[in-house]
């Protein structure tokens, strides 16, 4: 996979400044406590990344995760469900203008996330947030950056029907694709059934939840093979579960709570976004985003509800700091007091949480570029 690059520079007077490249384009200049800021290109429309997955997705869940699948009784996995999710995922019949699917934002390249700070939909709107990996989203309790849907299955559709995302709407995904003699088919054979709202919805979750991340070398480790880990990774592992307080957030087999907190990522910048106080309206939901899981961590840059912190070092750097100061900062987060040679060292260890799962070949990972794409017709 070819993972964007930065490029740190001495500006003067003390400021300095990162440039993040991908396949040679700028894509954001992050200065140095001021957050990333993307580079906006002209004419901006959303990818289509071709279907280029493993021809087998549905098999064995990998070392390290556990058996707590969140997969309803209604909707198990089939392989003619998980095709048929699959195949929409990639289709941008599911768009307004047909230029957008919802690999568009979830790139298999990129660990089903895209390059973005925040996420471009239909006509080059841009979102307040950056699109969220889908890795191990069957463990998953509650979805989005807010926790504003319960499940897979509620997640799937809305998307569809928001502007600023694929900018059409249920009832007419739901038309287009019982115009498709194809489609029918292939719902009938998967779900026994019509082409129908809560069945686009199933297929759709049916998909990602095959989309699992797993038997990293920090899985083999703590499986007993004591040489997986480098001894710097080693070392990394015992500050994450120590003096880092990492493990407080990111907890478990799927290394998140699934929980929401407010670390002070961009707390008072525009454009505003209050994460989950926007769907509750409780006083104490001001700035809460969900923890992700850190499993391929080190493949989804940016990182951050809204793409702002450019690398993971830098990530670790604005834990250390105790996070972003502001009323309603969560009281787990303080001052870690790191070196900077610890720092290095815990970053290495959340590099070895990259799952073994290739998703797409090398040399197909090297046609995924940014959103300049002035040739793209």
């Amino acid at each position: 996979m070819v993972a964007p690059t930065v490029l740190r520079l001495r500006i003067g007077g003390g400021l300095t400044a990162s440039l993040v490249l991908f396949a040679g384009t700028i894509l954001a200049i992050a200065f140095a406590g001021l957050g990333m800021v993307p580079v906006i290109h002209g004419d901006e429309r959303p990818l289509l990344p071709p279907d280029r997955l493993p021809p087998v997705l549905l098999g064995e869940v990998p070392l390290g995760l556990g058996d707590e699948r969140q997969i309803p009784d209604d909707n198990g996995l089939t392989a003619p469900r998980i095709a048929l999710g699959r195949r929409l995922f990639f289709d941008p019949v599911l768009s307004a203008d047909r230029s957008a699917a919802c690999a568009s934002c979830h790139d298999p390249a990129h660990a089903f996330a895209t390059p973005d700070p925040r996420a471009i939909g239909v006509g080059g709107a841009r979102g307040r947030r950056n699109s969220p990996a889908l890795m191990n989203r069957v463990y998953g309790t509650s979805f989005f950056w807010d926790g504003r849907a319960a499940t897979l299955e509620e997640q799937a559709l809305l998307p569809i029907g928001n502007k600023i995302e694929l900018a059409s709407s249920v009832d007419e995904a739901v038309a287009r694709l019982q115009a498709d003699t194809s489609y029918v088919r292939q719902f009938r054979e998967a779900y026994g059934g019509e082409v129908t709202a809560d069945n686009l919805a199933k297929a759709l979750a049916g998909f990602q939840r095959t989309l699992l991340s797993g038997d990293s070398r920090a899985d083999r480790f703590q499986a007993g093979d004591a040489s997986a880990l480098t001894p710097n990774e080693r070392v990394g592992l015992w500050i994450f579960e120590s003096r880092g307080g990492c493990w407080k957030c990111h907890q478990g087999r799927n290394y998140t709570d699934e929980r929401l907190h407010n670390t002070g990522v961009s707390w008072g910048r525009q454009p505003l976004d209050l994460g989950r106080f926007e769907v509750t309206g409780q006083e104490q939901d001001r700035g809460r985003f969900k923890t992700p899981t850190l499993r391929d961590v080190a493949k989804s840059a940016p990182y951050m509800h809204d793409g702002s912190i450019a690398t993971l070092r830098d990530v670790v750097v604005f834990y250390n700091q105790g996070g972003g100061q502001n009323p309603h900062r969560d009281a787990l987060l303080e001052p870690l007091n790191l070196s900077d040679h610890e720092i290095d060292l815990l970053v290495a260890f959340l590099k070895s949480l990259t799952g073994s799962t290739q998703w797409v070949t090398p040399s197909d990972s090297q046609t995924v570029t940014p959103r300049d794409e002035g040739d793209r017709g």
